[in-house]
């Protein structure tokens, strides 16, 4: 029996399209189990329960690197604490849980690197991927099928809250209203914030978040998509966040806030209740684990 625990993640952070994310303290665990023969899904919902399932999918491609036939499988989800298509990463966490949990059966054939570059085969992308698989806040890049990645070292004092609408909003719908050309005053503009990002929160420098966050690549286009948003968005300063951006695709608003500041989180709730907007409000943490093994082979 091998236990795999994978955190949340919150992509783009603003600036860094497809290159900058983060790993928070909210979860899915994994279950995972050789079986004689056949294919054994717990926990998820029939239309999941195939060979088109995701996690799989990722054991596969693992399986199939290192040239092993597994005879049977059981693939559980005990925890989905991480919701779905919200833009904190889900799918990540079914990827690399897949990973590591086909590398555990393997008995730790790959590196974390080797299970890096293949998460991006799959995802496409390393943004959410990396701090999945690495924890903490990460930056990422491909070239020629490789990816390079650093981690960035947070000054303490932050809270990240994950402002969660009640509604689904796809990646590939989200994509889709994204443009194919940005002009050269644009990617200068997101250049520059991508680097100011990295470079306050290594410092400690907080009061330059607001800055760094902003965004002229996606978030003007995906925001349209999202009833409520600006609201959110502004409210949310107004009550003393630090920065905000749209975490990943969307719909979810990441607002990071100072850790001293107790008032935000039921200031917001009142305010989302008063304008009938159903949202979760949740309170999270940087982890820097990221995927773990709880329980290994015996």
């Amino acid at each position: 029996m091998i236990k795999v625990r994978v955190p949340a993640t919150s992509a783009n952070m603003g600036p860094g399209f497809d290159s900058l994310g983060i790993a928070l303290t909210l979860y899915n665990e994994f279950e995972f189990r050789e079986l004689d023969n056949g294919l054994k899904f717990n926990g998820m919902p029939e239309e999941f329960c195939n060979e088109k399932n995701i996690i799989y999918q990722a054991m596969k491609h693992c399986f199939d690197k290192a040239g092993y036939k597994i005879k049977g499988l059981e693939i559980s989800e005990i925890k989905q604490d991480v919701p779905v298509s919200r833009g904190l990463g889900s799918s990540s966490t079914c990827i690399v849980g897949g990973l590591v949990g086909a590398n555990e059966i393997l008995g730790g054939k790959f590196s974390e690197e080797e299970l890096l570059d293949m998460a991006v085969e799959i995802e496409g992308h390393p943004d959410n991927v990396a701090p999945a698989l690495l924890g903490g806040m990460v930056v990422s890049i491909t070239e020629e099928n490789k990816t390079f990645y650093d981690k960035v070292n947070i000054k303490n004092g932050l809270k990240f809250v994950s402002i969660v609408p009640n509604f689904r909003l796809s990646t590939e719908k989200a994509r889709s209203v994204l443009p194919k050309e940005i002009s050269m005053k644009d990617g200068v503009y997101n250049v520059s914030r991508a680097a100011l990002m990295v470079a306050c929160l290594s410092s400690g420098r907080y009061e330059l978040i607001k800055y760094a966050c902003k965004d002229a690549f996606h978030q003007n286009y995906r925001s349209k998509l999202i009833p409520g948003f600006e609201e959110v968005y502004n409210k949310s300063y107004e009550l003393g966040a630090l920065g905000c951006y749209l975490s990943g695709a969307g719909p979810t608003i990441m607002a990071l806030i100072d850790e001293n500041n107790e008032r935000f989180s039921n200031k917001l709730g009142e305010f989302l209740r008063e304008e009938g907007l159903e949202w979760d409000i949740l309170e999270l943490s940087l982890d820097d684990a990221g995927a773990t093994i709880i329980e290994g082979m015996s």
